[in-house]
């Protein structure tokens, strides 16, 4: 499985680094999901069924909005 590394801005304001193991470059809103399962899997398992559907990118505009996470890059290792 090919190893990629999710760049962000987190809720402190610091870059920050994770690498996440898919089968295919993740999407933002892949790597949104993936980010939030590490990150605040709490968060991770609430329903978004309120904005999936009706918005496009609904978990990347969550995390920036709700958690001030916002991605800046995905590049493969």
């Amino acid at each position: 499985m090919q190893k990629w590394k999710i760049t962000f801005v987190d809720d402190h304001g610091e870059t920050t680094d994770e690498v996440f193991e898919c089968t295919e470059r993740p999407d933002n809103e892949r790597a949104a999901k993936l980010i939030k399962e590490r990150l605040l899997p709490v968060a991770a398992e609430l329903d978004l069924n309120d904005l999936e559907g009706r918005t496009a990118d609904a978990s990347v505009k969550e995390l920036k909005s709700q958690n001030s996470i916002e991605i800046l890059g995905i590049t493969p290792i």
